[in-house]
């Protein structure tokens, strides 16, 4: 594979000071153009559009080490921003602030952060731009905490983040955190294998207190979760062989998904009641919350472990999937709705129509992140195990009524 570096080794970084994010932007580069003029009532191509390429995006080489986690800044209302987090046994690890340039195609280093661990799952906070969610391991066992990235992070020559509060009442490895995905909210929810804890969070105050705990009793281990979008008492629980539903008032188990190896599950921001796992044996499969017994929905997902699905947060019926065979695919995920007001799938599950978009596969490992942009829902992030971001746009796939 190619390996495009850039010579000038150009670096931009808007606000930030050059001392405190010149590592994060030594290896700067530019791809194809990303044109992102503004578009009004796009519907999805059809599944004719299907395509199989190299990257065609722009791509961030700050990181220097291995990383697994991207995430969105959802509350950035004002441009294109995620944070990456790195995952060295060795060295101290960092995360980094990614903006994109508005009209000037380059991904930028807002800025660096050191972290004391590795980072293994990472979380923007919804409703504030300068919190997120760290959950770590270092050779004392697990951790999880939530930071504050400081007010004069751009102007600043050692910057610190500050941590506000640590979820410190579990025993058990943790797995995640989850925030409320829409607006704000004052609780957040930490996994571990054995136990679902609510927390009550007061940021100002740097306080957290857990509300309520559930046990998974005799499940597998857990692995993680997502929560409702539509439904702030809901949750879904991955298990190694299980996708579990828990309602947080009560702190029970309400409905189950039986399968074997189970990465990843996802709810569709714009349709209630429809969620997307990612499987290891099935690939990607949609369901109904409302009938669980068959999936709505199989796509093939890649060749070797799919690790993570993602809704796009406008477009319904489009998902985004990463796996460890080095690509991220591209779905269009069309399901219909009977008489009775019930999603229905577009054919049989198994059905042999093409569902595959596109096969970005200009990657040398495996992609553990991917996350879609809120602000400009045609762009995604892909970060791989080599620490290599890479940010496209799905504007090839989308056509203007």
């Amino acid at each position: 594979m190619h390996q495009w570096k850039d010579p000038e080794l150009r670096f931009r970084s808007g606000k930030a000071d050059f001392n405190l994010v010149k590592d994060c932007g030594r290896r700067l580069t530019r791809r194809d153009s990303i044109q992102r003029s503004p578009f009004a009532s796009p519907t999805v191509s059809p599944a004719g559009a299907r395509m199989q390429s190299g990257s065609t995006g722009i791509v961030y080489g700050g990181l220097k080490y291995q990383a697994r986690c991207i995430a969105d800044v959802r509350a950035d209302a004002g441009s294109t921003t995620f944070l990456a987090g790195t995952l060295s046994l060795k060295e101290e690890n960092e995360v980094h602030l990614i903006r994109l340039l508005p009209g000037e195609n380059e991904l930028v280093c807002d800025g660096l952060f050191y972290h004391p661990n590795e980072i293994w799952d990472l979380k923007s906070c919804p409703f504030d731009h300068r919190l997120f969610s760290t959950v770590y391991t270092s050779g004392e066992g697990y951790g999880a905490s939530v930071w504050k990235i400081p007010e004069l992070y751009g102007q600043s020559n050692s910057p610190q983040l500050e941590e506000l509060f640590k979820l410190d009442e579990h025993t058990a490895k943790i797995r995640c955190v989850l925030w409320w995905p829409l607006g704000k909210h004052d609780k957040i929810i930490s996994i571990d294998e054995r136990n679902i804890f609510l927390w009550n969070i007061d940021p100002s105050n740097k306080s957290a207190k857990v509300v309520s705990q559930g046990s998974a009793d005799m499940l597998p281990n857990l692995r993680g979760g997502a929560w409702d979008p539509h439904n702030h008492n809901s949750i879904a629980a991955i298990t190694d062989s299980s996708v579990h539903f828990w309602d947080l008032r009560s702190m029970k188990r309400s409905n189950a998904i039986e399968h074997a190896h189970i990465r990843d599950v996802d709810y569709n921001p714009k349709k209630q009641n429809i969620i997307a796992t990612a499987e290891d044996e099935f690939g990607i499969r949609l369901w109904d919350l409302r009938m669980l017994k068959h999936p709505l929905k199989d796509l093939p997902g890649h060749s070797h472990w799919t690790w993570a699905a993602r809704h796009n947060p406008e477009y319904d019926e489009l998902i985004l999937s990463a796996g460890t065979d080095s690509a991220v695919n591209l779905w269009l995920a069309k399901v219909g709705t009977d008489e009775s007001g019930l999603e229905s799938p577009s054919g049989s599950p198994n059905s042999q129509e093409e569902p595959l978009l596109n096969s970005y596969t200009d990657y040398e490992d495996s992609i553990y992140g991917i996350a879609w942009s809120s602000h400009d829902p045609s762009l995604f992030a892909s970060l791989s195990y080599d620490g290599r971001v890479v940010l496209e746009s799905i504007k090839p796939y989308l056509q203007i009524k």
